[in-house]
């Protein structure tokens, strides 16, 4: 005896995919850190040595102007799942060559300061999720065919 079983098709946030959700997830913190960030430092002394402490991270109006251009451009992409996988890789790139220069002291414009400095952990583990969810986790689309049949 066989049944045939209709499922529907995921509908709405369900049907994101991984990369998709990814993109939702880290704009969402990226803005909230930073709105925050710019509370805390305002806007003056702009790119300025001078920088302030969210939590235990060094911030100034330049590296939240940065976390906010990363956070529109993570939730601008987050609704179509090639451009939420396009843009993660793009922002894993960037920010892997953003740990590689703050590893080396040369980002002291955006209030990092060298080796021991948490943003550039930070950034690497950013960089890495970035990456993992815009290549091998990014999934496929609800209703598209995999190009590996399963047997």
């Amino acid at each position: 005896m066989t049944s045939s079983q209709t499922t529907a098709a995921p509908t709405g946030l369900r049907a994101w995919t991984p990369a998709q959700r990814f993109a939702l997830v880290f704009g969402a913190v990226y803005l909230v850190v930073a709105v925050t960030g710019f509370a805390l430092t305002g806007f003056s002394d702009f790119a300025g040595h001078h920088s302030h402490t969210l939590l235990i991270f060094a911030v100034n109006p330049l590296h939240n102007t940065i976390h906010l251009v990363l956070a529109i451009a993570w939730l601008a992409a987050a609704p179509r799942h090639s451009a939420a996988r396009v843009v993660n890789l793009v922002i894993g790139v960037v920010l892997g060559l953003v740990t590689v220069l703050g590893f080396f002291g040369v980002l002291g414009t955006l209030g990092m300061s060298g080796l021991a400095d948490p943003d550039n952990f930070l950034h690497l583990i950013t960089a890495t999720l970035a990456l993992y969810f815009g290549s091998v986790a990014a999934g496929t689309p609800a209703g598209s065919q995999s190009s590996v049949s399963a047997r």
